[in-house]
């Protein structure tokens, strides 16, 4: 049985609270879960203490049973110092796909020139 520390969604339409829950992964984002261990209210200013509670002690031994936290949990965890998580880097998100796309063709014609300069190179070579 694998199991997530993964946020479970609670409160109204348009106005979320998430409950930070240890759940089996296999069961539904709001369904079944074995435990909570806090809550996170994104709707409060980053800078409030009330904005996310978690039961560090409790974490850190469902961590230690083989728990794992998902990428949500996982920056809460990293910003209170319990976990490290890995700095990820796509530079490719910024850029309209209108524009990857053209880089993409121009990187694909600028690979055929060169082999085909290469190929006329080598020809040029053995002909000499």
């Amino acid at each position: 049985m694998s199991l997530k520390i993964r946020l479970a969604r609670a409160g109204t339409k348009k106005r979320p609270v998430y409950h930070i829950v240890i759940a089996d992964s296999r069961s539904p984002r709001d369904g079944r879960f074995i435990e909570r261990l806090g809550y996170f209210n994104p709707l409060l200013p980053k800078d409030k203490t009330e904005r996310l509670k978690l039961d560090f002690e409790k974490v850190k031994a469902w961590l230690a049973k083989g728990a794992l936290p998902t990428d949500r949990v996982l920056r809460f965890l990293d910003e209170a110092g319990v976990m490290k998580r890995e700095k990820r880097s796509n530079p490719e998100r910024a850029v309209p796909r209108k524009e990857r796309k053209a880089r993409a063709e121009e990187a694909e014609k600028a690979a055929a020139a060169a082999k085909a300069a290469a190929a006329a190179a080598k020809a040029a070579a053995l002909a000499s």
